[in-house]
């Protein structure tokens, strides 16, 4: 009748949690799963919370690139002109933009100008890169017009310049102050080329939630760059916008040939491929490093029931004479192990997503507690560490520590169901 009995019946789940509430008189088995289920629980909800950072973090600054910066920009392969120095600039950028913002899924195509200048207030100093761009255009770009944390009017633009939060800290600047920007290539006399020296007012400050942007980005409107830089008729690039940025090597073909044969593509890939390349590479890491961690907390589970086995040898040696078959002595262990994982498994779920939810109100808590800043924006480039959790993170967090839990488990389950009954019984 034993072999006939059904796989998990009730009597086995019975014995299984009346093993799991073992007194400490019985051989301190309640203190090993206990241990167990807390070493599950904390592996878990470290896995989660280390998937919702990482994910978080490689949102972040993708959005940060996708919301201040092209998608794709357009240059001119280099040439030499008639006064034998070489330039990338384009005299027929408008033609050359109608081609491309003819090319389906493209949403904006802005004529750029580019160019270095030191800025200055009083006695502070930064270098900045300078884009001169149509204050259109400029209302395109999210990062710019949308900002969170932005001063002045943005409708402004045109009687003054833009300019990034980090400089405006540098220099000490606000809205209406006025800030000279001076160009190495400017005007050319008969003794050579000298300085350019400009003043402008400040009239829009945007912060993009990139350290490095916002601590050297300025934008001038258009026709004032072409005057400052001497670029008069000509732009240095187009700056191109599409509706889905990740399909952006889909389009590459086209925009070649839309673009002429001098046409040279910069995608935002190009720009941060090799960062982009590093935190996948950090990501595989982490993972594995985090499942290590779940697999040390997933082996405490042998050690309660190899303890468990050991104490209750006397209980299966009656069970088996009583006619308990071998598959369900196995099953029996099998389950506290599994209940184990189980249970932990569910509290670290929950604690990793409390965690990830609350994660800007703990990181702020830490940094208040720690007297300092926990996140460095000008090490790490944008100003926040975020979390983000996903669904398929939670899931693989999830089928990681049950699948570790179960496979351990089985090992000592076995050794339970072969154990000789007439042994187990004759030093009893």
């Amino acid at each position: 009748m034993a072999g006939q009995t059904a796989p998990f019946a009730r009597f086995e789940w019975m014995i299984a949690w009346r093993y799991l509430r073992a007194k400490r008189a019985e051989g301190g088995v309640s203190v090993m799963t206990w241990i167990s289920l807390i070493g599950i629980t904390l592996a878990v909800a470290a896995l989660i919370i280390t998937l919702a950072v990482r994910a978080g973090f490689r949102a972040e600054f993708v959005d940060t690139i996708l919301g201040a910066n092209a998608h794709v920009t357009v240059y001119n392969s280099v040439t030499v002109n008639d006064a034998g120095l070489t330039t990338r600039v384009m005299d027929d950028y408008a033609v050359r933009a109608e081609a491309i913002r003819a090319i389906p899924g493209v949403t904006r195509v802005a004529p750029l100008i580019k160019g270095q200048v030191m800025a200055n207030n009083r006695n502070a100093n930064t270098g900045a890169l300078v884009f001169g761009i149509s204050l259109a255009d400029l209302k395109t770009i999210p990062r710019i017009a949308s900002a969170d944390k932005a001063l002045g009017d943005l409708d402004d633009f045109e009687n003054g310049v833009a300019i990034g939060q980090g400089i405006a800290n540098s220099l000490g600047l606000g809205i209406g102050d006025k800030i000279k920007l001076i160009s190495p290539n400017g005007t050319k006399t008969a003794f050579g080329v000298s300085p350019r020296v400009n003043v402008y007012d400040v009239t829009y400050i945007f912060s993009v939630g990139r350290y490095d942007i916002d601590n050297i980005r300025i934008y001038m409107p258009f026709l004032e760059a072409q005057s400052f830089f001497n670029r008069e008729g000509v732009v240095d690039e187009l700056e191109v916008m599409i509706s889905e940025p990740e399909k952006i090597d889909d389009m590459k073909l086209k925009l070649l040939k839309a673009g002429g044969d001098r046409t040279v593509l910069w995608t935002w890939r190009d720009a941060s491929g090799s960062f982009l390349q590093a935190l996948t590479v950090e990501d595989n890491v982490m993972f594995v490093l985090m499942t290590v961690l779940v697999l040390i907390a997933s082996m405490n589970i042998i050690s309660g029931l190899v303890m468990l086995v050991k104490n209750k040898g006397r209980d299966i040696g009656i069970l088996r004479t009583m006619g308990l078959s071998e598959g369900s002595v196995l099953r029996v262990f099998f389950i506290c192990g599994a209940l184990t994982g189980l249970i932990g498994t569910i509290l670290g779920v929950i604690v990793g997503c409390l965690f990830a939810l609350y994660f800007d109100s703990i990181l702020a808590f830490v940094s208040g507690a720690s007297g300092g800043e926990v996140w460095d924006a000008s090490v790490r480039g944008i100003y926040k560490l975020p979390a983000k959790l996903q669904l398929n993170d939670v899931l693989s967090a999830i089928i990681l520590s049950l699948g570790l839990s179960f496979i351990v488990t089985i090992f000592p389950a076995r050794r339970a169901a072969r154990m000789n009954p007439v042994e187990a019984l004759r030093y009893e």
